[in-house]
This record gives C-alpha cells, structure tokens and sequence, in this order.
C-alpha cells in the first residue's frame, strides 16, 4: 500500500513490523480487514477517547460511536478535523473511501455515506487498527 510523506509518523516497513503484531502489521500496514463481529471494540461503548493502534493518535470520542449492527466498530464523526485522511480505494472490484490516520498513514477501515446520525457518515474501522483509553476527554 502506497503511503505519503505527508504524515508526521514515518517509520520504515520493517519498523512497523517490529513494532506492530504480525495481525495488526496486515490490516494497519497492508490494508488487510479483520473478520466482522471478531474484534474487541466491535460492541464496546465505554466513555472515552479511541486512538491509533500504530501511533498512539485520538482518532474517535467515544461519543461518536454507535451501534450499526455491521461487524465493525462504527463512528459518525472524527474526534477533531484532520485526524483522519481519505483515499479512494478500488480493490475487490468495489469503489469505497479508505480511511487512514492522519499521524502515520496506518489504514483503519472505510467511510460510508449511510449513517444513521445526522453527519450521515459510518466510519466502519477495524478493532485491531484501535486502542482504548478510558482515562481521555474529547
């Protein structure tokens, strides 16, 4: 997967894999995606902040997260503008938006356009691309 220089967080391919599981290296590094319903923010709405699993970045308020019934954690809203970066991605003979962390280019999941809350948004990101904070505020 093509990553830009334009992120703050830039660590070699074999950086990534020695500091990232070999589970989380596939989806976070190579755009892999987790099996739906398996991961452990899937159905998790404790009070708090989701950060990047990569880099420690806040990504989601756990304001913003609801329950779409589709496997994946699911969010409305990033937790501030800028936190998350766009790509069109075309694999799978689908067009759907990547999502990646704006900090260190790690892919987190897909955006759709059919959320239930007023931002109309779904961000549909994978557990493992995730840690949780209990401790952080928006």
């Amino acid at each position: 997967m093509e990553k830009s220089n334009q992120y703050k967080v830039r660590k070699s391919e074999q950086e990534w894999k020695a500091e990232l599981s070999p589970e989380q290296y596939q989806v976070l590094r190579q755009a892999a995606t987790e099996r739906p319903g398996t991961g452990k923010y899937y159905m998790h709405f404790d009070n708090g902040v989701y950060k990047c699993a990569a880099c420690g970045e806040p990504l989601f308020s756990s304001d913003s997260k609801f329950n779409s019934s589709c496997g994946w954690p699911s969010f409305d809203k990033e937790i501030e503008e800028g936190k998350i970066v766009e790509k069109t991605d075309t694999s799978h003979g689908m067009i759907r938006t990547e999502i990646l962390c704006g900090n260190c280019g790690s892919h987190l999941g897909h955006v759709f356009d059919d959320g239930p809350t007023k931002t109309g948004l779904r961000y549909c990101v994978n557990s493992i691309s995730l840690d949780f904070d209990p401790n952080s505020k928006k």
